[in-house]
């Protein structure tokens, strides 16, 4: 069992671990959610959970960045192409407090929708 290896390069953030058991030996794999991605894509210093609660992030992510994380999890997503996936993860961006090119991820969002920012189809 080496869940602190595995999980030391997501130090600070909250990530599901998956235990895959076979032939009573175990495999650690560790599975990130959309905000831990995202926060993950901000490159801050990692912060202790426990002294500060609510934590609100202030940077900008790069909207290629998150496109790439759309593509990460899209195997998780209800929606059926990358651009409902992309919306997906703005709004997680948007409860995360940062901004998406110096944007509101709302805004973001709503330029999407119209068409003025185009996303790939894959």
């Amino acid at each position: 069992m080496h869940i602190a290896k595995a999980t030391g390069d997501w130090k600070g953030l909250r990530v599901t671990v998956r235990l895959t058991i076979k032939n009573r030996q175990a495999a650690v794999s560790v599975v990130p959610s959309a905000s831990s991605l995202v926060i993950k894509a901000l490159k801050e210093p990692p912060r202790d959970r426990k002294k500060e609660k609510n934590i609100k992030h202030t940077k900008s992510i790069p909207l290629d960045e998150i496109i790439d994380i759309a593509r990460t999890m899209q195997h998780k997503s209800m929606a059926k192409e990358l651009q409902g996936t992309v919306l997906e993860i703005l709004g997680t961006a948007f409860s995360t407090g940062c901004q998406v090119d110096g944007q509101n991820p709302k805004v973001v969002q709503e330029k999407i929708k119209a068409g003025e920012i185009e996303i790939p189809s894959r």
